[in-house]
């Protein structure tokens, strides 16, 4: 007799790199709703499951209180629920299918886009920053390099004003 296989189930992913500095340990309400945000997408990446069954395996994890909730909340299932739009919004700059990213790269793409499409009020130049931050201490090596190029040719295509303005500011 086999046995059936098994999903896999609430994974927290741990930092990759230590904290550069005091202030980096003490991390915004904001950015640490992004990490949880993050974990909770690489769970849905690697197992389907649910988003109301991987919201609350994240918000069992120890600091969760510490998160700005409504945040978490809102990256969680708008990534989750926009998924396919989100990809589509990537596609054109990434140089493979987003299936074959890795969970961690995919997952930070995915939040950098749905702030870029949702969050006007979070400058793109700080969404562009949040992401590669994610990609620095959860990603690979240089995976923080691909996150910063890719984010930052969907900014241009998501918010072209802002991006544009930006730009002739710094002429």
């Amino acid at each position: 007799m086999t046995e059936a296989p098994t999903k896999p189930h609430a994974v927290a992913l741990r930092p990759t790199a230590p904290p550069a500095t005091k202030k980096a340990a003490q991390k915004s309400t904001r950015r640490r709703s992004r990490e949880l945000a993050l974990q909770g997408l690489y769970e849905w990446l690697l197992s389907g499951e649910q988003a109301s069954v991987i919201d609350a395996h994240v918000r069992e994890r120890e600091g969760f209180d510490r998160c700005d909730a409504a945040h978490f909340e809102m990256l969680l299932h708008g990534c989750i629920n926009e998924a396919a739009t989100i990809d589509q919004a990537l596609a054109r700059h990434v140089d493979r299918p987003t299936g074959l990213l890795s969970p961690i790269e995919h997952g930070v793409l995915m939040i950098g886009a749905y702030e870029l499409t949702h969050c006007v009020d979070i400058p793109y130049r700080v969404v562009i920053n949040e992401a590669v931050e994610l990609a620095k201490v959860f990603g690979g090596t240089d995976g923080h390099k691909y996150v910063n190029g890719v984010i930052d040719k969907t900014a241009a295509d998501l918010r072209p004003a802002e991006v544009e303005a930006a730009r002739a500011a710094r002429r």
